[in-house]
């Protein structure tokens, strides 16, 4: 068998990779293309879990809030008690609001010859609300939930974000 020699070039298997501008530019576009197809394909939920939520008896357990384009609708899932899904078609309103309150309890109460109740009575206690009214079956309701002071901003974009709407703001919110 004759081997001819064809001026001294490689297979393409047996060359190097050569970081040419070329190459460079072909691997960017590449590496751009996966991170923008990621980041629209995240940006279907967002979730916050620093979230409080009332269960069957009206005390608030910590949940996790979802705004789901999949399902179109927020679904808040509490620690205990049943998943409450609200579809962005029946919400008629969001509003917020923050509040300041003493804490005068009962245990501050018990507490405050020792000094720690009286201290405890004069601070505030702080909270952000956020209040979806929708309708069901023409029913007005109305499910509140308590952001955390960490996250209620970013909650409030993703209101206007995924629903369109913006929330009323209630109270005095500027004095926070």
């Amino acid at each position: 068998m004759i081997l001819m020699d064809c001026g001294g070039s490689k297979a393409f298997s047996e060359r190097p990779f050569r970081y040419t501008l070329k190459n460079v530019k072909r691997v960017t576009a590449l590496l751009l293309l996966i991170f923008f197809s990621a980041a629209l394909s995240a940006a279907e939920e967002t979730s916050f879990s620093r979230v409080a939520a009332p269960d069957s008896k009206g005390k608030l357990v910590k949940a996790v809030l979802t705004f789901s384009d999949d399902h179109h609708a927020i679904e808040v899932l509490p620690a205990k008690g049943k998943a409450v899904a609200i579809p962005y078609g029946v919400i008629y309103k969001f509003a917020y609001e923050y509040t300041k309150r003493r804490r005068v309890n009962e245990e501050s109460v018990l507490t405050t010859p020792l000094g720690v109740g009286a201290i405890m009575m004069l601070t505030k206690s702080k909270s952000h609300w956020l209040e979806i009214d929708y309708h069901v079956d023409n029913l007005p309701k109305t499910f509140v939930v308590r952001m955390d002071k960490h996250e209620y901003l970013h909650i409030l974009d993703a209101v206007k974000a995924h629903t369109g709407k913006y929330p009323e703001v209630l109270g005095n919110a500027n004095k926070r």
